[in-house]
């Protein structure tokens, strides 16, 4: 049984609420994959890193605290669906 998912962010935050449901959601339904959820980790990891050409600017504060809720979501969604791993090259 996957453990719970523990978030920096605040719980009462309703858009996050949303968009960790339909994470799942998709998840659920076979429309996300594991390799899928891993892609969007390093997307948002990659815009943390080169903070300064990123094409959708936004607060350095929130772009890393939205790299540590996807990899947090990620980790538990990989726990509670599992799947495959997106392949290294």
């Amino acid at each position: 049984m996957a453990t719970s998912l523990k978030l920096e962010a605040d719980p009462e935050d309703k858009n996050l609420v949303i968009l960790q449901s339909l994470i799942c959601l998709l998840r659920e339904k076979n429309v996300l994959s594991r390799a899928d959820i891993e892609e969007l980790c390093d997307k948002v990891q990659a815009r943390v890193a080169d903070h300064a050409h990123d094409p959708l600017p936004c607060q350095m504060e929130g772009a890393r605290a939205a790299a540590t809720e996807v990899a947090q979501i990620g980790d538990y969604i990989g726990r509670k669906y599992g799947g495959k791993h997106r392949r290294s090259l």
